[in-house]
């Protein structure tokens, strides 16, 4: 873990008698140093440190928000625990499927348990599925032992909503409908020292007829440029070698800024920071994708050879329906040209299967996709209906048996055409970095090359953060077996 202080702010500066600061992140770090006494006062009763828990469901996204939710508990003197056992347990919880909330509903039945034998526990959860009003009806109703509730547009204000419920009884709900309010500048605990997401913007316009994001994450909103650079720069001199630039549609940057700004800029300027080793971005959707973004990752020479552009279904006409904008013959020609451009691209994509009114032959276009596009990875899922969505809404849903079988036939022509992409390098040496020990065999590590392919080589930790060369020498279907040269 590796802590990201942004503001050089001293806690034990701040006068917490005086009234909270009206400006942010100052008012936050108000709120951390209360938060701080607290946690002090419980030291001296208890003997020991609070201990926190979080669990994190969903995206990249909620991911990097999960690293800032525990930058402050540590800050303020948290001591994070592998156990859900502990004083204070946050969940960051995703809404995309359903299965998803049904997760969390069911750990909340077992921390249900564990407060009752620890009556000073916490429980919070955060966001995407708590900016669904229905949710919110269901907590109250059945899980009243929930301390703290909070979206996803105000995330920021955690510090000040956590010391808030130290101050009062029963749950406290926070949620905002809709915000265009970016803070940023507050601690962050990264999971890895050695790589970082970014969020270079938040919220989504597309609403595609399937998909919640958009009215649980809100309109797009674009991070002025010269602050992003200044948080990798920051990110760098900690010692990232790498970093992942997040979005919802990355392609779509800047075009609401007051100076507007294409992606394929930002890219420009993030190439110049040196000691910056590795650039990674996602979500890009078709419809934006432009030639000057190709160009630039054509001629880029840290920006990874690894695209995700996300297909969702092969036939156009259930692409009209799921209002993705762009048909077969668009993508097929996008993705043709991406390929002829950066040949040594690996292509990834998500693919959802039964779509209300998704016939056997439309799933044959997507399966034909996968065959023509030659996709490196894809993730499949099980169209999901999301109560809210005009897709929900939508008459003629796919009997479940005819899913399962045409979702069997897919993952099936997505596996072969994968291990045909993955085995095309063997016997090549390619660069890696050594992201960890190998968790079943503690001889080996395990790397990630530019086009996102894992390797497993033998070293020990004091490869880790290191871009190393490495030969494939044996593909085992997703993943290679090799050795540093």
């Amino acid at each position: 873990m590796s802590r990201e202080m942004y503001n050089e702010t001293n806690l034990d500066k701040i006068e917490v008698n005086a009234e909270p600061p009206i400006e942010e992140p100052a008012r936050q770090y108000y709120f951390m140093a209360k938060c701080r006494e607290w946690v002090r006062e419980f030291e001296r009763i208890n003997g020991r440190r609070p201990s926190f828990f979080t669990q994190t469901f969903g995206c990249q996204m909620n991911a990097r928000d999960s690293e800032k939710l525990s930058g402050i508990l540590e800050t303020v003197g948290y001591q994070s625990t592998e156990s859900e056992q502990a004083d204070f347990v946050i969940y960051n919880t995703c809404t995309v499927r359903d299965n998803a909330n049904q997760r969390v509903y069911g750990r909340l039945g077992v921390l249900n348990r564990y407060k009752k034998s620890n009556p000073q526990m916490k429980v919070a959860l955060c966001g995407c599925m708590m900016q669904e009003p229905t949710v919110i009806e269901k907590l109250k109703k059945s899980y009243p032992f929930i301390d703290l509730i909070f979206g996803t547009h105000n995330i920021y204000k955690f510090a000040e909503l956590l010391y808030t419920s130290f101050e009062t009884e029963g749950m406290l709900i926070d949620i905002w409908e809709d915000t265009d309010r970016i803070v940023e500048d507050l601690p962050v605990e990264r999971k890895y020292p050695f790589k970082s997401g970014i969020n270079i913007m938040f919220g989504c316009n597309n609403f595609c007829s399937y998909c919640i994001v958009p009215y649980v994450r809100g309109r797009e909103r674009s991070r002025e440029p010269r602050e992003i650079i200044r948080e990798i720069e920051r990110l760098v001199a900690d010692g990232v070698v790498e970093v992942m630039l997040l979005g919802q549609n990355v392609n779509s940057y800047g075009k609401n800024l007051d100076e507007p700004i294409t992606f394929a800029q930002l890219l420009q300027e993030v190439e110049k920071i040196e000691g910056l080793q590795r650039i990674r971005f996602m979500t890009s959707h078709p419809k934006d994708l432009s030639d000057d973004l190709i160009a630039v990752m054509k001629q880029s020479k840290k920006i990874c050879r690894h695209l995700h552009l996300p297909l969702q279904s092969g036939s156009t006409r259930i692409l009209q329906q799921m209002n993705r904008r762009y048909t077969r013959e668009q993508y097929i020609e996008l993705a043709d040209r991406i390929r002829r451009e950066i040949p040594d691209i690996a292509i990834t994509t998500d693919i959802i299967v039964g779509f209300p009114g998704e016939t056997p032959e439309d799933l044959e276009e997507t399966i034909d996709m996968v065959r023509r596009v030659k996709y490196d990875n894809a993730f499949t899922f099980i169209y999901s209906k999301r109560t809210g969505t005009p897709a929900a809404a939508m008459e003629n849903q796919v009997p479940a048996e005819q899913v399962k079988e045409g979702f069997d036939r897919l993952l099936k022509v997505v596996q072969d055409t994968a291990r045909e992409q993955v085995a095309k390098y063997q016997g090549r040496v390619m660069e890696a970095l050594i992201e960890e020990v190998n968790e079943s065999d503690a001889s080996l590590v395990t790397g990630r090359l530019s086009n996102n392919t894992i390797v497993h080589v033998p070293g020990d930790a004091s490869l880790i953060g290191k871009i190393v060369p490495v030969s494939l020498d044996e593909c085992h279907g997703f993943y290679y077996i090799g050795h540093c040269v």
